[in-house]
């Protein structure tokens, strides 16, 4: 085995990979099953539902995947270097307080939504939007707390049973979706209902999965707050700009939900805004958060096997070099995170663009699913697949800033982000529908990995740029190479109605490309090829 290959960095990508590989799957299939179960337009239940679980959804990426391991890791870290009995009660203490604090947030949350309901509910769809959002809101809390304990094994090493976690949330969905919904709830609403229950359910599995596996490692509950403050301290300064740094892209998304929920037209309403005098007319149809939604899915299957797995797995590692005060090797291991996914994240996005409408025809055209239904969700499936390679590059570089404990860059430059996305977000909308909410989420991405990048080497630790600008020549090349084979095969399998055509239509150009895209890799070198 090569030296890459045994390198840690490696080692616990490939770990998260596969668990998130599996999750991932299951995720499409779960999709697939609410698909066909609420379909995309049909009195606005799904434009609700994704809003409604957006909510809890939003503070699961920014914990699990993003402010609290930010924060919490790299000082946990430091402490298991020292002492376990200081590490084991430093984790107490972040458990208690974040149990109290987010149920807090969860009563309140609660509170607002009842307000709302007083002054609101009677306008159409926003009584449901409520209801289900009602239900999911105390997800929140057993998600983020989840999130604390996989940060805890992370920064044991342990990364199988954390990556394995998240297929609880796809197994209870589906089981709502195909055992219950359909055969219980008598109307799309209270199948919705059913659903948010399962995302409910799932929060608990998921807590109640990892402790056991916390404590074989050791971990007993010790709350000692004198202990444990000075720690508590650091990483309370370095939740909330890390927050805004690390999850713009989230922050973005939610953007877009929003707007494609306030500026839809539904089919029988009027269609222009009252609001704005009832001179400009609505740039959205009823449905345009559903596609968002499934849009954003496909381009979150790549994420989470590259982008995420590869951050997760490079975190402690750059937290270790920056605690040493290694400085060199840290710009080199993260030059290598930035070259896997640039050699894998480049691929992935253009292989979304060429099979965007076979994709969503053989993933949800069924059940509530229409043609129509699989145009629009094609449309922005190719239009977020332009920022695969960004979307999963994103979480990598921020955390070399994470590691050395400025949170301060990437919250600034991400604020500057939100306004960019927001901007292009309410210019696209006219001209592209809803596809302007994904194009504008894809620059808006793009811009702020080149400009994390440039300042992360000129300020912290310089970045091997020759042997990144080599890996993305060779990316480039290769892609072109894919995409050709690719498209060429699809060519030769003509759209015609049954499943085997419709897998037939997305797994043979995948095959093709994946050989093309391996072979003329390898022969230009391949990712062990270096500038030293």
């Amino acid at each position: 085995m090569s030296r890459l290959q045994r390198h840690p960095l490696i080692a616990g990508a490939r770990v998260t990979s596969l668990g998130t590989l599996a999750s991932r799957v299951l995720g499409l299939v779960r999709d697939m099953a609410t698909a066909a179960l609420l379909g995309l337009a049909g009195g606005g239940v799904m434009d609700a539902f994704v809003i409604a679980y957006r909510i809890p959804n939003l503070f699961r990426r920014l914990f699990g995947e993003g402010a609290l391991t930010a924060s919490y890791l790299p000082v946990l870290a430091a402490e298991l270097e020292k002492d376990r009995k200081t590490a084991w009660q430093l984790a107490s203490v972040t458990l208690t307080w974040l149990t109290v604090l987010l149920a807090g947030l969860v009563l309140a949350g609660e509170g607002l939504f009842g307000l709302v309901w007083l002054i609101w509910g009677d306008v159409p769809g926003v009584s449901l939007l409520l209801g289900l959002a009602a239900v999911m809101l105390p997800y929140l809390l057993l998600i983020c707390l989840a999130a604390q304990v996989t940060a805890t094994l992370h920064a044991l090493s342990h990364f199988s049973v954390p990556a394995l976690t998240p297929v609880l949330l796809n197994v209870c969905w589906l089981a709502a979706a195909w055992l219950v919904a359909p055969h219980f709830a008598p109307d799309r609403q209270a199948q919705a209902y059913v659903l948010a229950v399962a995302v409910l359910i799932a929060g608990v599995l998921q807590v109640g999965a990892q402790l056991p596996v916390l404590r074989w490692f050791g971990f007993r509950f010790d709350y000692n707050w004198s202990a444990s403050r000075n720690a508590l301290g650091r990483i309370g300064r370095t939740m909330a700009p890390t927050i805004i740094g690390l999850a713009v892209t989230q922050i973005n998304t939610f953007f877009d939900s929003l707007i494609a929920w306030g500026l839809a037209a539904a089919p029988e309403g009027p269609k222009r805004i009252a609001w704005l005098g009832d001179t400009v007319r609505y740039p959205l149809d009823q449905g345009a958060a559903a596609a968002t939604y499934y849009g954003e899915r496909l381009y979150h299957f790549p994420l989470g096997v590259l982008g995420l797995a590869v951050a997760a797995a490079i975190f402690p590692l750059l937290s270790r070099h920056a605690a040493r005060g290694d400085r060199q090797k840290l710009g080199d291991d993260l030059t290598l995170g930035l070259r896997l996914v640039i050699c894998l994240g480049v691929p992935a996005g253009v292989g979304l663009i060429m099979l965007a409408e076979p994709l969503a025809r053989l993933l949800f055209e069924r059940g509530q699913f229409t043609a129509d239904d699989t145009a629009r969700t094609a449309r922005m499936i190719a239009c977020y697949a332009m920022g695969v390679w960004a979307f999963c590059a994103l979480p990598v570089v921020i955390r070399g800033f994470y590691a050395l404990g400025d949170c301060g860059t990437p919250a600034r430059i991400a604020a500057w982000v939100v306004g960019l996305n927001l901007t292009l977000n309410l210019s696209l909308i006219w001209p592209l529908a809803e596809a302007g909410l994904a194009v504008a989420t894809s620059i808006s991405a793009g811009v702020q990995v080149l400009v994390l990048m440039v300042v992360f080497s000129r300020r912290r630790s310089p970045l091997d740029w020759p042997i990144l600008a080599a890996t993305t020549g060779r990316t480039i090349l290769a892609t072109l190479l894919m995409a050709a084979a690719g498209y060429a095969t699809l060519r030769q399998v003509a759209p015609a109605e049954g499943l085997i055509n419709e897998l037939a239509r997305v797994f043979l150009p995948i095959g093709a490309s994946v050989a093309v895209y391996c072979g003329t890799y390898r022969l230009l070198g391949g990712l062990g090829c270096s500038s030293k």
